[in-house]
């Protein structure tokens, strides 16, 4: 029986994940980094600690501290949200006020908390649907480590086994299998064509989780 609902935020929830990427390399651009396709490609679903490990392992010492680059990439998305508003995918305001209804609903993103609720702000999230945010400063390590999957469900007090995970990524779908999950993988925001073929059920929007789909995974 499902007993909650966990939705990623960055390409399932809201259409930020290209906003990101730029972010990340307007940021390193000012220090002479020039960022490879396969680099702006891996910040889709992968938490801050392995972005950064990632860059630091192609780039050395150009790439700042941790702290010192969320803070810069905070600060230049939300400039980039500022020339171009940020919008929910189809789906990204009504199946989470459906859902909440019937069970309660946590995101657990791999974004810093202020881009997160830069993200949720300029889409219009409301916050009280979710009765949990939890950020890369939450848990550690990132997707697909199942450890974020897992706190949420531990601070819900809902089994593993009655969540029901929202994803767009292939990291995230993988943190989600890996905790004990169901996983919803959504076409819509994955620009990236990162494989979901893990996932127990795709879909083209958030639109299509409906009741009969919710019976099918979980009776």
């Amino acid at each position: 029986m499902l007993g909650a609902v966990l939705f990623d935020l960055d390409g399932t929830l809201v259409d930020t994940e290209r906003e990101s990427a730029l972010a990340i390399a307007r940021v390193l651009a000012r220090r002479g980094v020039a960022m490879t396709p396969a680099e702006l490609d891996y910040n889709i679903g992968h938490s801050w600690l392995q972005i950064h490990a990632m860059l630091r392992e192609g780039h050395g010492d150009a790439v700042p501290p941790m702290a010192e680059l969320i803070a810069a990439t905070a600060a230049e998305r939300e400039a980039i949200f500022a020339e171009s508003r940020v919008s929910p995918l189809p789906g990204g305001l009504s199946v989470p006020a459906r859902l909440a209804r019937r069970v309660p609903l946590a995101i657990v993103s791999g974004s810093s908390r202020r881009e997160a609720d830069a993200a949720i702000d300029g889409a219009g999230l409301p916050r009280s649907l979710f009765r949990l945010i939890l950020t890369a400063e939450d848990y550690a390590p990132g997707k697909p480590d199942p450890r974020g999957y897992l706190l949420a469900a531990e601070r819900l007090e809902v089994a593993p086994r009655a969540c029901l995970v929202v994803e767009d990524s292939a990291p995230g779908v993988l943190a989600g299998r890996a905790a004990g999950m169901r996983v919803v993988a959504v076409r819509a925001g994955n620009f990236a064509g990162q494989d979901q073929s893990p996932a127990d059920v795709i879909v083209d929007t958030l639109e299509q989780i409906d009741d009969a789909l919710v019976t099918r995974l979980f009776g």
